[in-house]
């Protein structure tokens, strides 16, 4: 294998300096992912932590593709072991990754749409501080098109967001289906300037994410410990923290690209992409 420099920036750096931002910028980007995504599984990979912050742009260039980097939690779909670890990012992880069920490929589509829906509104579907009640959300699909955030975006869009973000994977939009979405393949997606208030909710949301991948890694390091703490002396655990206690975060990649400005990942993009690099190993 060889490695390939990306050297564009991330995707919320590039939209936040952009002064014209429109939801149909948006659809592009997702097109990208979608395209690069579908590539991936029927290759059989499944990603497991897609997010914007692994989104990055190939080069500096205006209409440089988007790459997608830290395959660290990729796994190969039907190797013969069934999926069903609890990894992720909090906030992306589909429901049945936290319900602790066998999952497939469809997790990352979930994880498309929650990346659909922040580039349209610059913050997360889901939040809480509290981890539980976040993954409660999550477990729900409990989310909403709030106002006046939403007021500008076209149906089409929601539809295409809430196709993906289906809480039952069966029922869930897989990439090939999302790429004929009148959204991504017709011309629904509106021109109007969105940039203002994406940008502004980007910055507010998305200002500490470095920051806190760091803290989450540690605080999950520090509740496993207490998790196998408890059980060595024989002390019930609270059914409501089980989730939270076992979610595996993999940051320490994403934060090492954050530190430093050259990122090295996976070189794909679409039909004709082809793994470079490997970073890490599928649990």
């Amino acid at each position: 294998f060889c490695l390939l420099l990306v050297s564009g920036g991330e995707l919320f750096d590039r939209i936040v300096e952009k002064g014209f931002y429109t939801e149909k910028d948006a659809s592009t980007l997702i097109r990208q992912v979608l395209d690069a995504v579908n590539y991936l599984h029927r290759m059989g990979i499944v990603h497991r932590d897609l997010k914007p912050e692994n989104l990055l742009y190939f080069n500096p260039q205006d209409e440089s593709k988007i790459m997608i980097s830290d395959f660290g939690l990729s796994k190969m779909e039907g190797s013969g072991d069934v999926m069903s670890t609890a990894c992720g990012t909090p906030g992306y992880v589909a429901p049945e990754v936290l319900a602790q069920k066998p999952y497939s490929k469809a997790v990352d589509c979930w994880s498309i749409g929650v990346i659909a829906y922040i580039l349209l509104c610059g913050y997360p579907p889901f939040y809480d501080e509290n981890d539980s009640k976040l993954f409660e959300q999550i477990l729900k699909a409990d989310y909403e098109f709030d106002a006046p955030y939403w007021d500008d975006i076209s149906d089409s869009a929601k539809d295409f967001i809430s196709r993906l973000m289906e809480k039952d994977p069966a029922k869930r939009f897989t990439c090939e289906q999302a790429l004929r979405h009148p959204w991504i393949a017709g011309d629904t997606a509106l021109c109007k300037n969105i940039h203002e208030s994406v940008s502004r909710q980007i910055r507010k949301n998305f200002a500490k994410s470095k920051w806190r991948q760091a803290f989450n890694a540690t605080a999950v390091v520090r509740h496993m410990r207490r998790l196998q703490l408890g059980s060595s002396m024989g002390s019930s655990i609270d059914a409501s923290n089980y989730v939270t206690e076992h979610l595996r975060i993999h940051s320490s990649t994403s934060v090492l690209c954050h530190i430093i400005n050259n990122h090295y990942c996976l070189s794909v993009t679409g039909s004709h992409a082809r793994p470079n690099h490997h970073n890490g190993s599928a649990l």
